[in-house]
């Protein structure tokens, strides 16, 4: 079992404008719009923000033929691939696509059937734009949900099984896969079970996670645990929040899991009674000082000779602290002692260095 983490699932590559997804490329970071996709300047603002923070795609709600006429001039603007959410109405999806949406999502359980199903697909394979099967325990198909008697995982993979089967049978590709709960548990169950049945790739979070802490660590629950058994491509955490804060925290949740690397990894103690510095702010500003780099390395800012000069020396740079200062370490190698005063300034110059 143990060989297997980590180890990533090989999936078939789907286009998303200029975005890979899958076969082997980055996971990228997805996010929604949370204003009136039919105001045109908040929507696209919205976009392009979370575009420079980060986000590889980004999704727009699409509930009226006013906001496919919207989307048109999003499109024109945005600076990175936009992706129509559809529900209910299947004409808005193909209209999405006529718009220049580089990727529609739709659920199979409130599309209207089968067959609209399908000429979403054929709109979508002619514009060679992807299409997300997004199946959600929240709007199952009602047959589904009384054969299992409720949205457990089994159904949610029946529900996408069956339009990935029809889809297939009728020479339709270029899918991506999710199949969202709002319970951990739920989710991954439901990833793990769909990972022997398709090579198409999988668009994965935590739906409807919440709010605030709560929302960021249930998020960070439910996507490590998917990463850590290698599945996953493409990642949108689901917060009731601003989008940013979602690319935020997507990105850091990748990092940690080691999936991807967006800047410098900051290791900190937690500090105890035996801490001799005030170190919670050296560590902070540290981190604020260094937020707009994105070379990979490791700084270790530590507050104590108990595991401090381990950590330091094992570090890019890093700093070993003891009473009024800290011993600096560069690539295992140590420089000096410096005061408490002068750690902040001498540690980001350090780590300025080594990424250069």
């Amino acid at each position: 079992m143990a060989e297997r983490l980590f180890r990533r699932r090989k999936t078939h590559a789907v286009r998303c404008g200029d975005v890979i997804i899958g076969g082997g490329s980055p996971v990228s970071v997805q996010t929604m719009t949370k204003t009136d996709t039919r105001d045109v300047a908040a929507t696209l603002a919205q976009v392009n923000q979370c575009a420079e923070a980060g986000a590889d795609i980004v999704r727009v709600a699409v509930p009226d033929m006013d906001a496919v006429e919207a989307l048109k001039k999003i499109k024109a603007g945005a600076k990175c691939p936009i992706v129509a959410d559809i529900h209910f109405d299947y004409n808005l999806a193909v209209a999405s696509m006529r718009a220049g949406a580089d990727k529609v999502r739709v659920n199979p359980g409130n599309i209207g059937g089968r067959e609209n199903l399908l000429k979403v697909a054929r709109e979508a394979k002619e514009r060679g734009a992807a299409i997300r099967v997004g199946v959600n325990s929240g709007s199952l198909e009602k047959d589904i949900l009384e054969k299992y008697g409720g949205p457990e995982p089994e159904a949610l993979v029946e529900s996408a099984r069956r339009s990935l089967e029809f889809l297939e049978d009728h020479g339709i590709g270029d899918l991506v896969i999710s199949l969202k709960s709002s319970s951990v548990k739920a989710t991954v169950k439901a990833y793990a079970l769909m990972a022997g049945e398709t090579r198409w790739p999988f668009h994965i979070g935590i739906t409807e996670a919440g709010p605030g802490m709560g929302g960021v660590i249930k998020s960070a629950v439910g996507i490590s645990s998917l990463l850590t058994l290698g599945l996953g491509d493409t990642v949108r955490v689901s917060l009731t929040g601003s989008p940013l804060e979602e690319v935020k925290v997507a990105r850091e949740i990748l990092q940690a899991a080691e999936a991807a690397v967006f800047g410098p990894e900051i290791i900190s103690c937690p500090t105890c009674g035996r801490t001799q510095v005030n170190l919670i702010p050296v560590a902070e500003a540290v981190a604020e000082r260094l937020k707009d780099m994105r070379a990979h390395l490791k700084v270790a800012i530590m507050g104590c000779p108990v595991n401090g000069p381990g950590e330091a020396r094992e570090a890019d740079v890093g700093v070993a602290c003891g009473r009024d200062g800290g011993i600096l370490f560069r690539h295992g190698k140590v420089l000096g002692r410096v005061p408490e005063a002068e750690i902040v300034d001498a540690l980001v110059r350090l780590a300025r260095e080594a990424a250069k």
